[in-house]
Formats: C-alpha cells, structure tokens, sequence
C-alpha cells in the first residue's frame, strides 16, 4: 500500500464515519461538529484529487462561512441542547432503506457505464484545465455583478438571522421601550 492509498483510506474514513455519527446522534450540537469533521475529510479527498480550488473552496466556504454560521445561529437561539429524533418508527427507516438502495443502484449503474479514462484527465491536467488563476478570471471577469450579490445576501441573511435570533434577556427593556 502506498502512502497515497492509506491517504485516501485515511480521508474516506474521515468523511464517512462522521457521517454515520450523525445519523445516529440525538444532539443537534453533536451533528455540526461531526459535520464539521465529515466536510474537512472530503476537502481532503478533493486535494488528494488534484482539485485544489475545490478542496480549498470546502474548507473556505463550506467550513469557514456556512457551519461556522450553523453553529452561530444555535448559540444564538437554542438555551439548551436539542433533540432532534424522539422515536424512529417504520415510517421512517422503510422509505430511507428504499432511498437509499435504490441512490446505490443508480451510482453503481453509472460507475459500470461511465467510461473511465486516466489519460484524458491527466492531459486536461497537463494542459491547465480548471486552473485556479482561470477560475478566478471567470468569476471576477464576467461575473463578478452575480459573485458580488451572492456576497451582499449572504450579509443581510447574516444580519437578519442575528436580529432574528437575538433573545431578549430578563430585565432588559423591550423593543421600543426606554428605561428611565
């Protein structure tokens, strides 16, 4: 086994187990943190790719901004812990098997069917396709007006959410009242 193996073994592992750990958590705190976990081990899998801006994009974007603002939202409102399955019935775990055997068969069908090429990907790697600095230009050359929006509603999201979330203490005044 070479050390890119045991990477990879080391990083599926990484991404799945956790996973697994938030389907059978009862604690909505725990299931951030595991996904937390779960989103840094397929940031590795996308560097271990070859996929720097997308391995960077999930730890920049998807760690850093979006569950970093998950979990600011629950200290933000929850006062206490929680849970988030009181009882698991067949209602619930027959349509999840069906939905689930039946997302594996299709993934197993397009992984049979697909045609896999490892010198078309090394030529396009080779010749510089998805190239951070030509990423970049497209995002910051033509669409920077629609890249600059995303921007300015993920803000007001962010501002709303805090008003939003923000408890009254006791003893403060309400809204709109003054404390003489």
């Amino acid at each position: 086994m070479t050390f890119s193996d045991g990477a990879f073994w080391v990083f599926a592992a990484t991404a799945v187990l956790p996973a697994a750990g938030i389907l059978l958590s009862r604690s909505i705190v725990r299931m951030a943190f595991l996904l937390l976990v779960s989103l840094a081990g397929f940031a590795g899998l996308y560097l271990q790719l070859g996929a720097g801006f997308l391995g960077f994009t999930q730890v920049l974007v998807y760690i850093g901004g979006i569950l970093i603002l998950f979990l600011f939202g629950l200290m933000l409102t929850a006062r206490f812990d929680v849970h988030v399955r009181r009882r698991v019935g067949a209602g619930v775990i027959v349509p999840g098997v069906i939905a689930g055997l039946s997302l594996l068969g299709v993934l197993v069908f397009l992984a049979l069917e697909s045609p896999w090429s490892t010198e078309a990907g090394a030529a396009a790697a080779a010749a510089g396709a998805g190239d951070t600095f030509q990423i970049g230009l497209k995002v910051l050359g033509p669409y920077v007006l629609p890249f600059e929006a995303v921007t300015v509603l993920l803000l007001v999201a962010m501002v709303g959410a805090t008003y939003i979330g923000r408890a009254q203490m006791p003893g403060t005044p309400a809204e709109g009242e003054r404390k003489e």
